[in-house]
């Protein structure tokens, strides 16, 4: 068994330590891809995790922050978030979050609210959490100035969207970065485009569960040409639709969404994916 580093950044600066201790069981955290470099903790999980309070002392279990630990696999970071209850009229301090379906419906929406969130800093925002996607990869696209933002996500998409990156590469095709258009969607965010061939009032996005992707392999930001044919199209978001089938098949545990969409003046093609439990398809498949 190998020593562990661990050491905690949370938002004061006064931060542990770095000591070394003996951390079983981290290998299995790292998702079916073996690239997870992360775990979020709700704060009711995280207070029945030993190790957590053996590695970095009673407050990790109840402080939001981000507590590493280090060992020859790389490093992993535990993740405390803040609990739901922590959202006040729509907000966490400043940040703006609106209300979830189910906040909204007497009997309930299709989905639950969230368990919490993870509280994401100027400071800890490119924390990896996978081999090739950190912390801020996954943000609202909005209120760029306002720190603290807060972010749901769930590892099974991050471990499905390493997996998708390593079958792309397995098929033979050039992937350098798989891009994140859109993550996590605020419900107030996502509000803004509910409607007729818009957004869905019960979008994934909003539970953390879902992304929207596309391959960037060289300096221009847009989907890159995967099949080879000298153009940009809904033939290459196929490809990687194609990927994300493969990957559901292998691994049926992470099934859920694929959605293809075809390019505007916005943005090129790319391709909806998520971890729902259920197989959803749609789009220019």
């Amino acid at each position: 068994m190998s020593a562990t580093t661990v050491r905690a950044l949370t938002p004061d600066t006064r931060a542990a330590a770095p000591r070394t201790a003996s951390l079983p069981g981290l290998d299995s955290l790292r998702g079916v891809s073996r690239k997870l470099r992360a775990r979020f903790l709700a704060p009711h999980r995280a207070a029945t995790i030993p190790v957590l309070r053996l590695l970095f002392g009673d407050s990790a279990a109840t402080r939001p922050g981000v507590y590493a630990a280090n060992d020859s696999a790389g490093a992993f970071h535990f993740i405390t978030m803040r609990p739901f209850a922590d959202k006040v009229r729509g907000r966490i301090g400043a940040y703006r979050i609106g209300f979830f379906p189910a906040e909204r419906r007497a009997r309930g929406g299709s989905y639950g609210n969230p368990e919490g969130f993870l509280e994401v800093t100027a400071g800890n925002a490119d924390t990896p959490i996978s081999e090739h996607f950190r912390l801020r990869d996954f943000l609202t696209k909005d209120q760029t100035s306002v720190w603290p933002k807060y972010l749901v996500l769930r590892e099974p998409l991050v471990d499905k969207l390493e997996l998708v990156l390593q079958e792309l590469r397995t098929m033979g095709v050039h992937a350098a970065t798989l891009r994140v258009m859109s993550g996590f969607r605020t419900p107030q965010y996502n509000q803004q485009g509910v409607g007729s061939g818009g957004r869905a009032n019960d979008s994934r996005h909003q539970y953390g569960d879902a992304a929207d992707v596309y391959v960037v392999n060289g300096a221009r930001d847009w989907m890159s040409d995967l099949n080879a044919d000298g153009r940009v199209d809904t033939r290459d978001a196929r490809l990687l639709a194609q990927a994300a089938e493969r990957v559901e098949r292998e691994h049926p545990e992470l099934v859920g969404g694929i959605g293809v969409y075809k390019a505007t003046s916005a943005h090129g093609p790319f391709v909806h994916i998520d971890v729902r439990g259920t197989r959803a398809r749609w789009g220019e498949l």
